[in-house]
Parts: C-alpha cells; structure tokens; sequence
C-alpha cells in the first residue's frame, strides 16, 4: 500500500512541476490570455500609495503647515538628533556649504557657483521647515535630495544648521546662567 502511495505522489510532483514551467506569462510586460486586454502586468488602482510613502505628517514631511514654512521642528532636538544632523551635513551639503555653513566647500574651491552663506541675514530669520522643503525639493542650482536623505534626516540636518548659526552669531546674553557666569569669569583678566 506504500508503495502505490508513493509512486502516486511521484507522478503528482512531476505534473506539478511541469505544470508550473507553463506559467511563464506572468513575467512582467509578457502578454497574457488571462485578462482581456492581453497584458500580464497590471496598473495600479487610482491613489495607491506603497507601502512607507504616507505623507499624512505634512509638518514632518515637508517642513510646512498650511503650505507655510514653520520654525518649529516635529520632536524635540536632542544631541543625538543634532550629531545625524553633523554626520548627515558633512556627507550631502558640506562638498558645496563648507563644513561651517560659509558656502565655500570643495566644489566651490573647484570653480563650481557659490551657494549662500547660512549665515546670512536671511537664512537664519528663515523658518527651519525652509531647509527641509529645499533638502527635499532643491533649490537654485541645487538639486533636490528627497530620493537621498529621508525626512528624519532633513530634519536632524535643519536641526544642525541652526546649531552652526548659532555658533557664529550666539552672544553672551544666549548662554545659561551658570555658563554666562563661567565665560564672565573666564574672560576676566
């Protein structure tokens, strides 16, 4: 009785797999018999989005709310969110903005157009979501870096331009009490 079983399932896995050889069509763009209008491939129903590509956030994933430009960041700044944004920065703005934000890095010094300064006027009365939209959407001459830095990087990126303006232009009166009295103190002759 074993033995015919056997041989029966034998004889199911070898149609099964020749079988399985005819179906073929369903390579992509190959014509079909299955559909009517003769195509393997399908379109997409009308607003699919895939998976991971919800932009229902429109403050983290484009910087604005109402279609305006905000200042205000969607989670808090911490120094971890501030050292992505350094790591970030070096790799995709520091070869044209310079590693402090003067718009002289590598490229410039090569003969490609100078980029502003982030610490302009202008640039540091603008909105942290104005990065963003220019990381994501490019601005100028500069091209659009949605495809390569993800919204959390923009935003960590952001973060860390507003540190380097911070840097540069940060007077006594910023520092915290404690450290305000330390830098008195330190500067004193």
């Amino acid at each position: 009785m074993n033995r015919w079983l056997l041989i029966l399932l034998a004889l199911c896995l070898a149609a099964c797999r020749r079988d399985m050889g005819r179906q073929a069509y369903h390579r992509p763009l190959d014509a079909s018999s299955v559909f009517a209008d003769g195509m393997a491939s399908r379109s997409l129903p009308e607003h699919t989005i895939a998976r991971g590509q919800l932009r229902a956030d429109e403050l983290f994933f484009t910087g604005h709310v109402g279609g305006v430009p905000v200042d205000t960041f969607p989670e808090p700044v911490t120094r971890e969110m501030l050292e992505r944004g350094r790591q970030r920065f070096d790799i995709y703005c520091s070869v044209c903005h310079g590693r402090t934000g003067e718009g002289n890095g590598m490229i410039v010094r090569r003969g490609f157009p100078t980029p502003p300064s982030f610490h302009l006027d202008r640039l540091r009365t603008a909105p942290a979501g104005h990065f963003v939209e220019v990381i994501a959407n490019g601005y100028g001459l500069m091209y659009s870096y949605a495809s390569r830095v993800p919204p959390a990087d923009r935003w960590a990126i952001a973060a860390y331009i507003r540190a380097l303006q911070l840097s540069q232009h940060a007077g006594l009166d910023d520092a915290a009490p404690a450290e305000r009295a330390k830098l008195v103190q330190e500067a004193a002759p």
